[in-house]
């Protein structure tokens, strides 16, 4: 088979989607165009990871679309699209067949659920991107958990920011601003990412009072190195987005190309906090299938 035909069946696999700003960036920034473009290594550790390490395609209590691995959080499958998929995306072999929130009756079932668990106070709006949906669907997610009384926090978790900014309008700011519930955690993992045009959409949220984390994903080729990294967090801070986590790569089947040795993540963490202040360093964790938190990547190495 030759590179080609092992090519198209990467993208029969993991399909490749990538908006006309995505693109044009890819064109200007090879960090991230290892993110956007398809690699025949994706095929090369069917063997050693599973395309579903956190049991996602399962349901919590039988409600549609509604995911719950943690006490005090959920989330909510909102689509099975994004503006581009990233070739490290956790989910890159689940979207295709998600199963995704849409009429009113399953999003209603899935706030029921919520109010029959009390513990839950944070709702994460999620797939896909949920910015791929117009404003009104947006506002419609947001709205069936916000206005919950137990519920304090409606994560919207989009990478809208860097790979389509001009989809994130004053507009949309100003109508996720109300009812002061609403954060964003979006994702950029260079300081190429960090655009005029990325830090004006982040501008738009942090503006209309929504506070904006970074979750960033260590990424081998791209992001790499403790230079690397502190240009991405200080360009994160210019446009007043939280470095908020620094992700090891999932076990997921189509990134062991991506993942970084456990010694090198944790040379990376420790000459970043040599260098830079608290407010601008994030916590270097893993996602552990199983575990009841969020792992820093120090203990792992215990």
């Amino acid at each position: 088979m030759n590179n080609d035909e092992r090519l198209a069946e990467v993208t029969a696999r993991f399909p490749f989607v990538a908006c006309d700003y995505a693109r044009a960036l890819a064109d200007a920034s090879d960090a991230f165009r290892l993110q956007m473009e398809p690699d025949v290594r994706e095929l090369e550790d069917e063997e050693e990871f599973g395309p579903d390490p956190f049991d996602e395609e399962g349901e919590a209590g039988g409600c549609f679309g509604l995911k719950q691995r943690f006490p005090d959080r959920v989330l909510i499958m909102t689509s099975n699209a994004c503006f581009m998929n990233c070739r490290h995306c956790t989910r890159k072999g689940l979207l295709q067949h998600a199963e995704v929130v849409r009429s009113d009756e399953e999003l209603a079932a899935c706030a029921a659920y919520v109010q029959e668990h009390p513990l839950v106070r944070d709702v994460l709006l999620s797939g896909g991107d949920p910015l791929v949906l117009p404003d009104d669907e947006v506002m419609r997610f947001v709205r069936a958990f916000a206005d919950l009384p137990q519920i304090d926090v409606v994560r919207l978790c989009t990478r809208a920011p860097c790979v389509n900014p001009a989809r994130v309008t004053r507009e949309i700011a100003a109508r996720l601003a109300v009812g002061g519930k609403v954060w964003v955690n979006t994702q950029f993992n260079h300081a190429d990412e960090v655009t005029p045009e990325a830090a004006a959409a982040c501008v738009n949220l942090v503006n209309a009072g929504i506070p904006v984390s970074c979750q960033t994903v260590l990424l081998a080729g791209v992001n790499d190195s403790a230079d690397a990294m502190l240009d991405l967090f200080r360009a994160l801070q210019r446009a007043r987005v939280r470095p908020y986590y620094v992700f090891q790569c999932d076990p997921v089947a189509g990134i062991a190309h991506f993942r970084v040795p456990l010694e090198r993540a944790i040379e990376i963490e420790r000459e970043c906090a040599a260098r830079i202040g608290g407010l601008g360093l994030p916590r270097f964790v893993a996602d552990v299938p199983g575990a009841s938190r969020k792992i820093p990547i120090a203990e792992l190495s215990c």
